[in-house]
């Protein structure tokens, strides 16, 4: 499995969602280019009054006006509704004094501009309207009506203005929704994938469990036999007996090792085919065996036709478990009864023994909460706990919807 690192750099969607929601005020030299921008506007408003009419060419005051009005331009990022008002005000009084009307006209978009990309569209045209109303107010009031008639013309462009910023705003937020759709898909990605490898360590984890328990549980008690019989009289030793008991140890080291090996293999090589065939109900006589080898008097009645394979390889490791503490906890030569039946589509599983179980005040393992995660891994329940009459006893219900 190879190490996330997507979770210690940023996503592509976060850092162009950062870029787009960014503070406007802590955007690299903010400051520096809306200064350059409004000394390039002055600028170009100086020229503009220079190479106008003669007879409208700004005097002190109207040039005091004109420059003062492209001030406020440096800060149009940190209040864009306060430097669009100063902007108003300053050239209000430019136009009322009859000056080259095209030279502010710059500034004035610029400051109308920011507003647009920055305010809510009806915040928007009501500030407009608001400035607007304004200038055809003095500009009636204070001037001749042919004057403002070409004031009138210039609102021509203003209202571009405008129109330009609100729909840039809207395109702004539109590709900050896909972005975010986008960003969104990735983390449901990453999360999936994380849910993936849980599951797949909790199956491994399972799978380690339930097999080592078993195989151990049963070399333990396999080779207390053979220590049993060496020394019981040491001066006659029953060698077939020590030679069957080193046997069975054998075979249940060569079986151990086979299921590690196929579980061994997801983590040698991930993939669908990695897993190997799954444990199913036709192991069932091997692990009764293994247990009659161990000392259990099983008794095993299996009334299954079919179920599907993720069904009958948790009940394969329910009731491997199940034999595995009934071989630990019930004594010597436990009495150990199995039944698997199907009845209203599901399979019914128990496994009762004539032991008392986990011993009360131990630290308790991990054999039923395997057990119960293994039944609810198919949609099943599993209930366990001592019989009224004595015993210890494990019950699942398994759905077989996969049937065929």
């Amino acid at each position: 499995m190879q190490p996330n690192t997507s979770a210690a750099r940023p996503r592509i969607g976060e850092r162009i969602m950062a870029a787009i929601n960014r503070d406007p005020t802590t955007a690299p030299h903010a400051l520096r280019n809306d200064t350059l921008l409004a000394a390039a506007a002055a600028a170009l408003a100086v020229c503009l009054a220079l190479v106008g009419d003669d007879s409208r060419r700004p005097d002190a005051l109207g040039w005091t006006l004109l420059i003062a009005a492209h001030a406020p331009l440096v800060w149009r990022r940190r209040g864009p509704l306060l430097v669009f008002a100063a902007v108003v005000a300053l050239v209000l009084p430019y136009h009322a004094l009859d000056n080259n009307h095209g030279a502010p006209v710059p500034a004035s978009f610029i400051a109308l501009y920011t507003v647009t990309v920055t305010q809510r569209p009806a915040r928007t045209l009501l500030v407009t309207g608001t400035g607007l109303s304004l200038s055809l107010a003095a500009m009636l009031t204070f001037g001749e009506h042919k004057q403002a008639a070409e004031l009138l013309r210039i609102y021509g462009w203003v209202l571009a203005v405008v129109f330009v910023g609100i729909d840039v705003r809207y395109y702004r937020q539109y590709i900050a929704a896909i972005v975010e759709r986008a960003d969104r898909a990735e983390r449901t990605r990453e999360e999936e994938a994380r849910r993936r490898v849980a599951e797949e360590r909790l199956r491994i984890a399972r799978d380690l469990h339930d097999l080592l328990a078993h195989s151990i549980t049963l070399i333990g008690v396999q080779t207390s036999v053979a220590a049993h019989v060496l020394a019981a009289d040491p001066g006659r030793l029953d060698r077939e007996t020590i030679a069957k008991a080193l046997d069975d140890i054998a075979e249940t080291c060569r079986s151990a090792r086979g299921e590690l090996r196929t579980t061994l293999e997801v983590l040698r090589e991930p993939g669908p085919d990695a897993r190997g065939p799954l444990p199913g109900l036709d192991g069932l006589p091997d692990l009764v065996e293994a247990a009659r080898l161990a000392g259990a008097k099983v008794q095993q009645t299996v009334r299954v036709r079919q179920a599907p394979p993720a069904v009958g390889a948790a009940a394969y490791r329910i009731v491997q478990e199940a034999l595995t503490n009934a071989v630990r906890h019930a004594g010597p030569e436990p009495a150990v009864v199995v039944d698997l039946h199907e009845e209203d589509g599901a399979l019914h599983l128990a496994v009762s023994d004539d032991g008392t179980g986990p011993v009360p005040g131990k630290v308790p393992g991990f054999g039923l909460v395997g057990m119960r995660e293994r039944a609810r891994s198919v949609g099943g329940t599993l209930d366990s706990g001592p019989c009224p009459g004595g015993g210890f006893r494990v019950t699942a219900v398994l759905p077989l919807g996969g049937v065929t």
